[in-house]
């Protein structure tokens, strides 16, 4: 029998066929590796590193991976989202949420999930924290107080003024008033500042010079008094728009329009100091050292429209609008004056 091999076959003979025989399949190799690995309960280190024909990359390592079973496994956290963070209690959450600042949590959580952003838009989560801030009970708000934006407000207020302030921008204005200032005042959102003070002058600010023209931040005292803007000392002082009243130990009330570069158009003269002022749109009210509350319409005359004694001391402050006024005095108490009603509706002590 002719055992010469043809043209067509190997023509290192018959021991390159054998070793043909013997070699392994990458693929079936790699399964094999993987049922290996699954099916052990410890495995050992060197099992811990794949061999190099799974790290292949080609027709056969595709081949080979849609049938791993390790390619078609998931982590358990991909399919339950509760194994995670999510499966902590809400109080551990809230604590977690506590190390936050306030404004990161309204802006990010709510883009991380519907669990999150449920509890960032829920307004007990805010009340909770704003209690924590302030170490006490909650004041009385109205039902649709924002909370989030309370909280934000006072984190960042707490922020800026921790250290002792040190973190804060601070400027010393000494050249605009020589005697002590009683009353100050912000208008058109922090841009200018009035001042009132014992030297019977009101100061004109402008805030937006602070740090740039040192010299122009002092705009001027209002009134063309030859010894300041009152006759007396300057205790007290109201805004509405653009327009300012001041009272004054001279038994006056001045108002100012600061729109027309602080002009005056307007004058109150009473029979007592004006200690505390409210300025609203329709009315003006007094509190004076005579222990009462005066109610003017700036709309029509400047004689009073009401007038009463509330108090058996002087009145110290209040604040009113369209349906209260709520006065506050030397004799330690606190009178609720209803509008509507046109009489006292309660008297604290």
């Amino acid at each position: 029998m002719d055992l010469a091999p043809s043209s067509s076959e190997d023509p290192q003979g018959s021991d390159n066929g054998s070793n043909a025989e013997n070699k392994v399949d990458p693929d079936t190799q790699a399964q094999e590796y993987i049922d290996r690995i699954l099916s052990s309960a410890q495995p050992s280190h060197k099992a811990q590193c794949p061999p190099p024909e799974s790290l292949s990359v080609g027709p056969r390592a595709q081949a080979s991976e849609h049938r791993s079973p390790l390619k078609l496994k998931k982590s358990p956290a991909s399919n339950d989202v509760t194994s995670g963070l999510l499966a902590l209690p809400l109080e551990l959450i809230l604590e977690i949420c506590s190390y936050l600042e306030a404004r990161f949590l309204q802006k990010v959580l709510p883009l991380v999930c519907r669990t999150l952003r449920d509890i960032v838009q829920d307004p007990v989560t805010w009340r909770i924290r704003f209690q924590k801030r302030i170490s006490r009970c909650n004041p009385v708000v109205e039902e649709d107080f924002d909370w989030p934006a309370a909280c934000m407000e006072l984190e960042e207020h707490l922020r800026h003024w921790a250290c002792d302030g040190r973190r804060t921008e601070y400027f010393s204005l000494a050249n605009g008033h020589f005697s002590s200032i009683n009353s100050v005042l912000l208008l058109q959102g922090g841009a200018l500042c009035v001042s009132g003070s014992l030297d019977r002058n009101v100061d004109l600010w402008d805030l937006r010079e602070l740090g740039q023209s040192p010299d122009k931040v002092l705009v001027k005292a209002l009134g063309t008094e030859r010894n300041g803007t009152h006759k007396g000392w300057v205790w007290s002082l109201a805004s509405r728009d653009n327009k300012v009243c001041s009272g004054s130990w001279d038994s006056t009330v001045k108002l100012w329009d600061i729109e027309a570069n602080g002009q005056q158009f307007g004058e109150i003269s009473g029979k007592a100091p004006v200690l505390c002022l409210s300025y609203l749109p329709d009315i003006l009210v007094t509190g004076t050292y005579d222990k009462k509350v005066t109610v003017y319409d700036l709309r029509a005359s400047h004689a009073p429209l009401k007038s009463c004694k509330l108090h058996s001391s002087a009145v110290l402050s209040l604040v009113a609008d369209e349906h209260f006024i709520i006065s506050g005095s030397k004799d330690q108490t606190l009178v609720v004056f209803d509008r509507r009603a046109n009489s006292v509706l309660q008297r604290l002590q």
